[in-house]
């Protein structure tokens, strides 16, 4: 398998999910932060961004956190970054539950094609800022440069951009995002909800 680590972004408030902790929400019987701990299982060093919590996954996860807690996914991957040490970084966030999919293709076009970073596009054009792999240092330079949002860490890189025309990089924002994920694990249509 090739050498990479994983920085998993695990915080934030869950404000449009009614205020719970969203990683904690299941889909096929997981819960979403299971799913995604599971999809990197194969990393050299799982890293995990945002409050600790108890997981049924046996892979190994370092914790750490932002500073300030809340101070969004940058300074996540920030705080992150100086834990990890393979020359290859996936970036994920941790209520991607069908990211599994995606992984040997952001791996592939960063470790094995040498692209700078690859990250999903969805069908809209929207790219899915955490659902990406760097370079190591390349993602070290981006961190180094002035911004506050990880849009401003791919200017100026050598970015593969990979058509995610089948949801992997879907995220659970909202109570209708979770169903619709729940729907596609049990290979239900969208339109055959009632």
């Amino acid at each position: 398998m090739r050498d990479y680590d994983a920085i998993v972004l695990a915080g934030g408030a869950g404000r449009r999910m009614g205020m719970v902790d969203k990683l904690t929400l299941e889909v096929g019987g997981h819960s979403l932060l299971d799913r995604v701990l599971g999809a990197v299982s194969a990393a050299g060093r799982v890293v995990a961004v945002g409050p600790p919590r108890p997981s049924v996954t046996t892979r190994p996860v370092v914790w750490c956190r932002e500073d300030p807690p809340g101070a969004g996914p940058r300074a996540a991957l920030e705080a992150a970054l100086p834990l990890t040490s393979a020359p290859v970084v996936l970036v994920v966030a941790g209520d991607l539950p069908a990211i599994a999919s995606a992984i040997p293709v952001l791996l592939d076009r960063v470790a094995e094609q040498g692209t700078q970073v690859s990250v999903l596009v969805d069908p809209d054009g929207q790219v899915n800022y955490v659902a990406a792999a760097w370079q190591r240092d390349q993602l070290e330079s981006a961190l180094g440069r002035p911004g506050r949002t990880l849009r401003e860490l791919f200017a100026g890189k050598d970015v593969c951009l990979i058509d995610d025309t089948h949801g992997w990089g879907a995220d659970c924002d909202t109570p209708e995002d979770l169903e619709r994920a729940r729907r596609r694990e049990k290979g239900l249509r969208p339109e055959a909800q009632h």
